[in-house]
């Protein structure tokens, strides 16, 4: 039997991998959050460690307010660096792989217009982006694990603009989108899936691809088609509007273009990714019945 730590289970990409792990038979999961397993805390890492057999580690655990991050840089530090330290110490001790979920807000793609590959130099502007960067350097470091950056993701669990679209929708009339942000909407469903294909092909073939990958749904829009999309989908008679970045200032700086090249997780794995559109109709439907 193959044990698999899920850190983070609690939020949208463990909540998703929970729901379909079932399907993995030969595969063990234990799932975890904060308050059951404090990844940032050495001492409860290495309790949890030394009376199991974990064979991998999927981490989807991250602080991911990306505003508030601004302002509580040392909050972020903690769960994005500090774990992720922290877990590559326990890995290392107790030979178990990791399967590490990272962001696009690594990259700034001011001067740039295609879509970024793995090995494009990382450059962020925002807190945020910067101690992602900085979990990425430290599973690096040690050498043998998996990192998957992916881009704005939405699921039918917790909090995500998908469900700020329908509730907005819902009570307004008119809403301002920027349209001049550009990526690709990553269903969490979709991405659990694949994380659960890379643990069944390492399996199988008794080898562990470690290195840097990008997934997201296969397309690219804004956040404004992003948007006319949900409430299209819904029936709703609420007008989105198009603005520009600059007259809805944030915090956190976003990156304006975060398309990634996918590539190279779909040929190592022999993915199928699905279309942005469809995946959404997925989500939708599991949200609104």
């Amino acid at each position: 039997m193959v044990n698999i730590l899920v850190t983070g289970a609690d939020g949208q990409l463990g909540s998703e991998i929970r729901k379909k792990h079932a399907t993995l038979n030969s595969f063990n999961f234990e799932f975890t959050d904060v308050s059951s397993l404090n990844i940032t805390s050495m001492d409860e890492l290495e309790k949890y460690f030394s009376s199991r057999s974990i064979q991998y580690i999927i981490n989807c655990a991250a602080y991911t307010n990306v505003d508030k991050a601004e302002s509580d840089y040392d909050t972020a530090y903690k769960v994005n660096v500090l774990a992720i330290k922290n877990l590559a110490e326990i890995s290392k001790k107790y030979s178990c792989k990791i399967i590490h979920i990272s962001t696009d807000y690594v990259f700034d793609s001011a001067l740039q217009n295609y879509p970024f590959k793995e090995d494009d130099s990382p450059n962020t502007k925002s807190a945020y982006g910067s101690t992602k960067l900085l979990g990425e350097q430290a599973l690096n470091d040690l050498g043998g694990h998996i990192i998957i950056r992916t881009s704005w993701l939405y699921s039918s669990f917790g909090h995500n603009i998908v469900k700020t679209i329908l509730r907005l929708g819902a009570e307004r009339t008119e809403l301002g989108f920027v349209f001049d942000q550009v990526g690709t909407p990553t269903y969490a469903g979709d991405l659990a899936v694949a994380i659960l294909q890379i643990v069944v092909h390492s399996e199988k073939n008794e080898i562990f691809n470690s290195g840097i990958y990008h997934y997201s749904n296969e397309g690219v829009c804004s956040w404004f088609d992003f948007a006319v999309a949900v409430i299209k989908k819904c029936g709703y008679q609420c007008k989105i509007n198009p603005i520009e970045t600059k007259d809805y200032p944030l915090p956190a700086k976003r990156p304006a273009y975060s398309v990634m090249n996918k590539s190279k997780i779909k040929s190592t794995f022999q993915l199928e990714i699905p279309y942005w559109t469809d995946s959404l109709d997925v989500c939708l439907k599991e949200i609104l019945g």
